[in-house]
């Protein structure tokens, strides 16, 4: 690889933290006077630009991939190969995509790129199209998770803020795990020493200045990724050589079961598990207007489609230069193949890489951060807590994040879980959007979330033949891009089974009020219309009337809780 010196990789990456250090601290100590609120979120406050900016650096763009074990770190420098079983990985945004992309275009061509792109930048639109909804029916509330406390009730809204923060969670393992992995890959350094300094950094400057000074330097650290991709991308296509004899024999023009599979598979996990990252619904909140609001994310869908679009076609270029998959005694794996191709380009261009993913990574990593501190103070402790404990709370989560992103990387395995989880949960959850809906409860949505994942189960055990190969399909544990119809199965009984199991709860439901009411000789009421619903006008509950600003003294909170029977 044209790979700079221990020096110059040194002077890169950590210039690169050191100009987000002073940027970061010293626009959150000019914030440091701000109110809880103000710490907490930043509704109404953002234009279209500096949103599309924030949705293009916080962007989530890579979900599954094999990330590279120790063997293939070891053959990308030469070393000695030993065989090692990958584990399933999906980091957030950042530096994963350099892994995620490239691979999935060495599996299944063109059409998994073209999908992976579209599937990756087109859901950011139901933030645009739900989010004025939304902030309609909750306008104090900052996160999903506090409409859905005031819908659905207290015990719904927590079983949402657990997937929420379990998802944030894992999201800053991946992605503290990822950068350690590019930075070896790229320069042969420790990983470890990175995910320390990225940790201390963006902890000083988010505990200080908390969502906006996330939202702010998301703003600076976008704008530069956009700038880094192009230049990059000019670079590897003026100097990689092509053999265009390799490309039909390649196959990687002609579509596949897979490629079909994951037009299907990938909209509807990406889509739903969307709806677990408080961090997109913190920026959501914080648009000025409804207008803004879409404008910006159609910028970032835009540029996103591009950007994983250019990453992903770096897999496809691996492969038809004869990088990939290399030759049978040193043979190269698709989650390395952009690493591969840099290695036969100039140093600079690495170093320019560099610089774009420890960009990435801060970007993902400090909105990941934000994100779990607000979710955690509104679901939790109601914004009650005092501003410091608040900002002691960032410091310590990142202490288990540190040792699972070094020790056990086996737990990104629960990330294809919780995409189940929410393509089993998120459907009957947005049925309480509409009004027409108004006897739909919160008994409803958890008993559809858990039969979801039940019907799971029930699907695997009839395709396998037997209930242990069912259930070890709720794990998938052979991954997303296993051979036949599995993983698709799953990811089809999970909605479909979600919304039969919803309203088979709705019925049971609906049956024991009737026999109590019988037996209380009192009048059933279940399916009376809410008196609420009558002080508004129709088209103000279902999202397209004036927009409404409500302060509230205590920030984010709702109006009450919703009934959960």
């Amino acid at each position: 690889m044209g790979q700079p010196s221990f020096q110059a990789s040194n002077a890169i990456i950590y210039v690169t933290y050191g100009a987000f250090l002073i940027i970061g601290t010293g626009i959150a100590w000019r914030m440091r006077n701000q109110s809880k609120g103000e710490f907490l979120s930043g509704n109404r406050t953002q234009t279209a630009f500096p949103l599309a900016l924030n949705f293009i650096a916080s962007g989530d763009k890579s979900r599954w991939l094999q990330p590279p074990s120790p063997c293939l770190l070891a053959s990308i420098r030469g070393r000695e190969r030993e065989e090692v079983k990958g584990e399933s990985q999906r980091p957030s945004l950042g530096s994963g995509i350099l892994f995620a992309y490239p691979q999935l275009a060495t599996i299944a061509g063109v059409q998994g790129v073209v999908i992976y792109a579209l599937s990756s930048g087109l859901p950011l639109l139901i933030f645009a199209a739900l989010g004025p909804i939304i902030r309609r029916k909750c306008p104090e509330g900052f996160v999903l998770t506090e409409w859905t406390r005031q819908r659905y009730g207290v015990v719904a809204a927590l079983y949402l803020s657990f997937m929420t923060l379990l998802t944030l969670f894992l999201y800053m393992v991946s992605e503290l795990s990822a950068i350690g992995q590019v930075v070896t890959l790229l320069t042969g350094l420790d990983g470890l020493p990175i995910i320390i300094v990225e940790c201390i950094i963006t902890t000083i400057y988010t505990s200080l200045g908390g969502f906006r000074i996330s939202f702010i330097t998301d703003n600076v650290q976008g704008a530069m990724v956009v700038g880094l991709i192009v230049i990059a991308a000019i670079a590897i296509g003026v100097e990689t050589k092509i053999d265009t004899s390799l490309i039909e024999p390649s196959g990687l023009l002609k579509p596949s079961l897979l490629g079909w599979q994951l037009l299907y598979i990938l909209p509807v996990a990406i889509l739903t598990n969307d709806f677990f990252l408080s961090s997109f619904w913190l920026r959501t909140f914080a648009s000025k207007t409804d207008r803004d609001l879409w404008i910006g994310i159609s910028i970032a869908v835009v540029a996103i489609l591009i950007i994983v679009t250019l990453v992903g076609s770096t897999g496809l270029i691996a492969a038809w230069a004869g990088i990939y998959p290399g030759d049978p005694e040193n043979p190269v794996d698709g989650a390395v193949a952009f690493f591969a191709l840099l290695e036969q380009l100039p140093a600079w261009v690495v170093g320019f890489v560099l610089v774009m993913s420890v960009t990435l990574s801060t970007a993902a990593f400090d909105s990941l951060q934000s994100a779990m501190v607000s979710s955690a103070s509104n679901d939790f402790f109601r914004n009650r807590l005092n501003i410091w404990w608040i900002r002691g709370g960032v410091v310590i989560i990142i202490i288990p994040v540190v040792v699972l992103a070094i020790r056990a990387p086996s737990i990104l395995q629960i990330y294809l879980i919780s995409d189940l989880i929410s393509a089993a949960t998120i459907p009957v959850l947005v049925i309480g959007l509409s009004d027409r809906f108004y006897w739909w409860r919160g008994f409803e949505v958890i008993v559809g979330g858990l039969g979801g994942i039940f019907t799971i189960f029930l699907f695997g055990t009839v395709y396998y033949g037997n209930a242990l190969d069912g259930a070890r399909l709720i794990l998938l544990e052979q991954g997303l891009f296993q051979e036949g119809w599995g993983a698709f199965g799953a990811f089809v009984a999970a909605p479909v089974g979600g919304v039969l199991w919803g309203f088979g709860g709705l019925a049971l439901r609906l049956a024991v009020q009737f026999g109590i009411a019988k037996a209380k000789g009192q009048r059933f009421d279940a399916l009376d219309r809410p008196a609420y619903l009558d002080e508004h006008g129709e088209d103000e509950i279902d999202g397209v009337g004036e927009e409404t600003v409500i302060v509230h003294e205590t920030p984010g909170l709702g109006k009450g809780n919703g009934k959960f029977f």
